[in-house]
């Protein structure tokens, strides 16, 4: 019997690469957005520790200029955290679209693989039943053999 052939292979193998490539940009935008939670992890620890800093210079004594310097210091930190929690929302909704893709593509290499997997269970029996067929018939043709010569 001739070699098994499925037909949608070439369709496979390029889903499977789509497939591929929506993963692998759907880990860059995770890693972003990693990158982005400690970035304001980091700037939210600068914040407390300068406001920690503020505090303790109060009770020791400091001029109203460098409690300035502080507050502005501590808005711009303040303003940096908010931007940054805006850039990590939009990384958010990029991530979950990316997401969505890829589920799309798994589910259409999926149902193509199952076609797949269907095309060669049936190939599977026919080769089988050849097989028997084939047996069924020496075992036939060596007892008429037997038969004759005997």
């Amino acid at each position: 019997m001739k070699k098994f052939y499925f037909a949608l292979d070439t369709v496979l193998r390029y889903k499977e690469q789509v497939l591929d490539g929506l993963k692998a940009e759907h880990a860059r935008i995770l890693a972003k957005v990693r990158e982005c939670e400690r970035a304001i992890e980091e700037l939210e620890r600068r914040h407390q520790e300068c406001t920690e800093e503020l505090r303790q210079n109060k009770m020791d004594g400091v001029t109203i200029r460098e409690i300035h310097t502080y507050e502005n210091y501590l808005e711009s930190l303040g303003l940096q955290i908010l931007q940054k929690k805006e850039h990590l929302k939009q990384l958010r909704v990029k991530e979950e679209a990316k997401r969505n893709e890829v589920v799309e593509a798994k589910k259409e290499t999926s149902s193509i693989d199952k076609l797949k997997e269907k095309k060669l269970d049936a190939y599977n029996k026919e080769v089988q039943k050849e097989e028997e067929q084939f047996i069924e018939e020496f075992v036939a043709t060596k007892s008429a053999m037997a038969k004759l010569t005997g």
